[in-house]
């Protein structure tokens, strides 16, 4: 029996690997819906490939083109156009590949909806994970990672018990200044940090790779995925962007999950699970990379680690307030506003400057979520 599936994002990087792995797996994967905000014209063409889909699109004009195109067909758009199609009756599991936090409200909605999760978008976890953990524990539905670095760690725990783990290692690239120094990483352009060395990714990932905090986003989403306290993350820095991430055991054991660099491997785990079905990766040639390495991340140039490890202990508002002022500032320094090491710098100062609150409320969390982005632009 086919899984019926959801791409919110489907326009995006993500929703392209995404498009690759039901392509490649006609027999067990069915697209339901499928949303794109600005791409009217490469969500038209999906839709077309895809007549059985649901569609979303960003606004109510772009909706309307699609619609003189597609009479027939369901079409909507906007926030409530996306908790619509996390909702579908259809749909066995919506995969969440929607940058930033636009997707937190469709994925409970789905949750509440009984739609298993498929999560890309680490800020949804980074914002309120212990809201998105407590209503699938409810709920009973699987919260599936899709980032390659949680995908690796759910493999290497599945089964597991999880009093055996002694840490969980996060492997990181290093981005493309892994060996600049602090005048080098002043001087820093937006064209050089979009290149990164392994992955082809998208603008804000990008830059997030190259701050490293992308990492630091990704302890605190392993920290709610997997119920492991902050001070058990590490992170690893290992170039090669071949092994994925790894578990320490207590026993002193290390499982470790290792991969070629192509997002569709990952995203394939993630729609087929529990099942492991032959799809369009590549295998991987160990004897032909011929060494993996591994080095410390140098927190004095990377601040955006420790800066995380707070977050993600404190809890309550802060991790929302990491997140946003982090999005906030990378858009700053695309448009040549703020310096490379400005994107800490505003951080830190909106994680000092935002009213914390312990155990905030969903309002609460996007009110903190706004006053982070204000922070910055101020």
């Amino acid at each position: 029996m086919k899984k019926r599936i959801v791409v919110l994002g489907a326009t995006g990087s993500i929703g392209e690997s995404a498009m690759r792995v039901v392509r490649a797996l006609p027999d067990h994967l069915e697209i339901v819906g499928l949303s794109g905000r600005h791409n009217t014209e490469a969500l038209l063409q999906l839709a077309r490939e895809f007549p059985s889909a649901a569609l979303c699109t960003g606004d109510e004009a772009s909706a309307a083109i699609l619609q003189q195109h597609l009479p027939d067909r369901i079409i909507t758009h906007g926030a409530a156009g996306l908790k619509l199609l996390a909702t579908l009756p259809a749909a066995d599991l919506v995969l969440i590949a929607i940058v930033g936090t636009a997707g937190l409200r469709p994925a409970l909605r789905a949750l509440e909806a009984g739609k298993d999760l498929a999560v890309a978008s680490k800020e949804i976890l980074v914002m309120a994970g212990e809201e998105v953990m407590a209503t699938a524990l409810r709920t009973g539905r699987r919260v599936l990672p899709v980032d390659s670095e949680h995908n690796a760690i759910f493999q290497c725990l599945e089964g597991r018990d999880p009093s055996t783990v002694k840490r969980l290692i996060l492997t990181c690239s290093g981005g493309p200044f892994r060996t600049s120094d602090k005048e080098e990483l002043a001087l820093v352009q937006p064209e050089q940090a979009l290149q990164h060395p392994t992955w082809s990714m998208g603008r804000k990932i990008s830059i997030d790779s190259a701050t490293l905090f992308n990492k630091g986003l990704e302890m605190i989403e392993a920290r709610w995925l997997f119920g492991i306290p902050m001070e058990k993350i590490d992170i690893v820095i290992h170039p090669q962007s071949i092994v994925h991430s790894m578990v320490e055991f207590v026993d002193g054991s290390i499982l470790a999950q290792l991969g070629s660099t192509d997002m569709a491997l990952p995203i394939q785990f993630a729609l087929t699970y529990p099942e492991r079905i032959a799809g369009p990766c590549a295998p991987l040639d160990l004897a032909a990379l011929g060494r993996l390495d591994f080095e410390t991340p140098r927190l004095d140039l990377f601040p955006s680690i420790n800066l995380a490890r707070r977050a993600g202990t404190a809890g309550g508002t802060l991790p929302a307030v990491l997140n946003a002022a982090n999005e906030a500032a990378v858009e700053a320094f695309l448009e040549g506003r703020i310096s490379f090491p400005g994107i800490w710098k505003n951080v830190e100062q909106a994680m000092e400057s935002v009213p914390f609150v312990e155990h905030p409320s969903l309002d609460q969390l996007v009110t903190a979520d706004r006053a982070a982005r204000e922070s910055v632009r101020n």
